[in-house]
């Protein structure tokens, strides 16, 4: 479906994760803060562009971008509410909690380059169960920038150990929704103690052969505003992205 066709159904209501909706359109994270903090927040990002590749930046008040028609407030399919830091509610529309001085930011996420993996004959676990993305904190720590620091947050495939090469090279040349991988294999080495647990989204299975490979997760700038408390901050559920009016090619680097 078109991403018009797609935000008219997360605005009706429709709460799924967005693995595998629109292929071709890219996907975006979502983390809005007061004017006060936009700063430092995209201070952050430019510290670490890794976790947190910025595709959009909006006005104070903005409740749409250039690259995202629709509305911010309503057109994703679920939103996390953030106050000193705490999430205090999950819901499906937060027009009564947009601020005239929100700073939206639309985050490069990894689900736009799984297209590009399926097509290379790279299989995605959680498109193939119809779940969501495995995402872990780190014991990697972002390089801090004014008031915000945090761990790292990655997403997590499973991939055939003779794949691994060509998983790495497609999604290299998406630099602007994440990349190459951050961590293949050996998830102690980033404080991930069990797999089957992650912090955010669903576990899949690792099968025999199968190696967990990593990626660096839009997820991350939640867990900077959980580490760092600013008074209020809004962001997607991670896995509900927002659907963004932008070609997958437009990142693509040849």
């Amino acid at each position: 479906m078109t991403p018009e066709q797609a935000r008219e159904l997360f605005r009706a209501g429709t709460r799924v994760p967005t693995s595998g909706f629109s292929a071709g359109w890219t996907q975006a994270n979502l983390i809005a803060l007061p004017r006060d903090f936009a700063y430092d927040f995209l201070l952050f990002a430019q510290r670490n562009p890794k976790s947190c590749p910025v595709l959009e930046v909006t006005e104070p008040g903005e409740t749409s971008a250039r690259r995202f028609a629709g509305d911010l407030r309503t057109d994703l399919p679920a939103y996390r509410v953030y106050r000193d830091g705490e999430l205090v509610e999950e819901r499906t529309d937060v027009t009564d909690l947009w601020r005239e001085d929100l700073v939206a930011f639309l985050i490069g996420c990894s689900f736009t380059f799984e297209a590009a993996l399926l097509e290379a004959g790279v299989g995605v676990r959680h498109i193939e169960t119809g779940g969501n993305v495995p995402m872990y904190r780190t014991n990697a720590q972002c390089r801090p920038a004014g008031r915000l620091a945090g761990p790292q947050v990655v997403s997590m495939r499973p991939v055939p150990a003779e794949q691994v090469a060509t998983a790495v090279r497609v999604t290299s040349r998406y630099p602007a929704v994440h990349g190459a991988p951050v961590h293949v294999g050996a998830p102690e080495a980033l404080g991930i103690a069990d797999l089957g647990a992650p912090d955010f989204g669903e576990p899949v299975e690792v099968r025999p052969g199968e190696v967990p490979v990593f990626w660096a997760c839009g997820v991350t700038p939640q867990a900077a505003v959980m580490h760092s408390r600013p008074p209020f901050a809004l962001g997607h559920a991670p896995g509900h992205m927002a659907i963004t009016d932008a070609r997958d090619s437009e990142f693509l680097v040849p």
